[in-house]
């Protein structure tokens, strides 16, 4: 248990101390924000602090900070000092960055931001990967939430030929569509608070039955310390497996396209600190939990049969087995809310960015419509063949999971341009260095993997090494490039 409550104390104290540095770096002021210039009563709406806090929360805080963390865990109690690092250093830097560049440059969204700052060429790269990522995120927080309340909820299994499984799958699918295409005070900003409460009963819950269930957690010793998990496929180095396998627990590249669809909403660039950075540290707080609630689970089944449950069946376990029949279900749809709060804006977020791209006025609904169907058939096409194929969520889960750390590297690397060019110092190193460590993890992991390029990991890295150094040179050049320009104008066409 000491490992965990060190592993806390380093989220929280952490966060505190490098938040008010990021914020200093970045230097909020009292310049109006886009909600305030371009109130439309649609997108750009102005909402509250608490209830962009919230909804930002809600929009990352998706399955994975559940599901990673679980299977995470498997590293061991090193897990307990690397997701609290990595949010810290990295994951909330990296949303903190998307949602206030995004203010300052009129609420554009990522596309248009990496368009502007690393050029038309990366644009375009990063325009065809987002719109798959986006699709892969729809289809996920579809499928995982459909699966956890059949199985837990309901109490049936969640079975290709199970009517429940359809029927959930279907009512999600219809409350996407409404949260896409309306605007976002009418749908997202009422609802939210009520899953908000639901989220926050099921975190406490689940952070208080670790000590009241007495939920052995291993410490960090020279004994358990391992740079390889037990994973029995044996993709298992810590660096890139790790990293991957948490991915929303740490850093996500999908955070930075929610950062910038809140951006819209934000009323004061002060608010900026609460509303990204500090609920990254509460997503960290999640992952945490569930990655200690996973090890209790372990060390009392055994991990032969913790495995056995799969991540769904470890959910259902901690659950009920924390909190009781009642007090389970409650805690589920806590579990069950946070994909299904991701994936109504992520959809939203997809809408937005191919409305921005096809220059497309997206006030009016036959505008919306035409953008959102073909999207929704998409995500329904790979719903029913991750469904249907035996290794289908498996293969969708990892390359959701790559895709998503990959994503973060385009972010890093804007972030680095415009701290570059419009900061008289060397801040651009705490967005670059991250931007390299993904950049990293990233290409090992797709070099070896089944699902890549199948290489033997020495290669791999190798590989990677000579990628990570490319991913530097070329993000510092393009700031070096921008500043001698005298960097970029701060109200970009959003």
């Amino acid at each position: 248990m000491a490992t965990f409550i060190i592993g806390l104390v380093i989220l929280f104290g952490g966060g505190l101390l490098y938040g008010k540095f990021t914020e200093k770096v970045f230097g909020p002021d009292d310049r109006p924000t886009p909600a305030i210039e371009k109130n439309d009563g649609n997108e750009y709406v102005p909402m509250k602090k608490f209830k962009n806090s919230l909804i930002e929360l809600l929009n990352v805080a998706g399955t994975g900070p559940i599901f990673g963390p679980i299977m995470g865990i498997l590293f061991g109690p090193v897990t307990f000092i690397l997701i609290p690092l990595g949010c810290v250093l990295s994951g909330a830097v990296h949303d903190y960055f998307a949602g206030m560049i995004s203010i300052r440059e009129g609420g554009a969204q990522m596309p248009t931001l990496i368009g502007h700052y690393l050029g038309k060429a990366v644009y375009q790269v990063y325009n065809a990967f987002l719109c798959i990522l986006m699709l892969l995120v729809g289809a996920v927080f579809i499928y995982t939430p459909g699966d956890i309340f059949v199985t837990g909820v309901l109490g049936k299994q969640a079975l290709v030929t199970s009517p429940a499984l359809w029927i959930t799958y279907t009512v999600i699918f219809i409350y996407y569509l409404i949260a896409t295409l309306f605007p976002i005070d009418k749908i997202i900003g009422r609802i939210y608070p009520i899953f908000g409460a639901i989220l926050l009963f099921s975190a406490i819950g689940i952070f208080c039955g670790l000590f009241f269930k007495h939920y052995q957690l291993t410490n960090v010793s020279s004994a358990v310390m391992t740079w390889h998990g037990t994973y029995p496929d044996g993709i298992t180095p810590i660096i890139p497996v790790f990293f991957v396998t948490v991915a929303c627990g740490i850093t996500s590249g999908f955070h930075s396209t929610q950062a910038t669809l809140i951006a819209r909403s934000v009323t004061h660039e002060k608010e900026g600190k609460m509303t990204f950075y500090n609920m990254m540290i509460l997503e960290g707080f999640i992952a945490m939990i569930w990655a200690a609630a996973a090890m209790g689970v372990y060390n009392k089944l055994g991990v032969a049969n913790g495995l056995a449950l799969g991540a769904t069946g470890v959910v259902n376990y901690v659950a009920k087995d924390m909190l009781g029949t009642v007090g389970g279900m409650i805690a589920l749809l806590g579990v069950i809310v946070l994909p299904i709060t991701s994936g109504d804006t992520a959809l939203r977020s997809l809408r937005l960015m191919l409305g921005e791209y096809l220059h497309i006025d997206m006030t009016k609904m036959k505008a919306k419509l035409g953008i959102a169907i073909p999207v929704f058939v998409l995500v329904a096409a790979i719903l029913f063949w991750a469904k249907y194929s035996p290794t289908g969520f498996t293969i969708l889960w990892r390359y959701f999971s790559w895709a998503n750390q990959t994503l973060a590297i385009f972010a890093f690397a804007m972030y680095t341009v415009y701290l570059y060019s419009h900061k008289n110092s060397a801040a651009w190193v705490m967005s670059l260095i991250p931007g390299m460590f993904y950049a990293f993890v990233t290409c090992a992991f797709i070099m070896n993997a089944q699902i890549g390029f199948r290489l033997a990991w020495t290669p791999a890295y190798i590989v990677s090494a000579a990628f990570m150094i490319f991913y530097a040179v070329i993000t510092i050049y393009g700031g070096k490039k921008q500043k001698a320009v005298g960097g970029l104008s701060e109200k970009l066409p959003a």
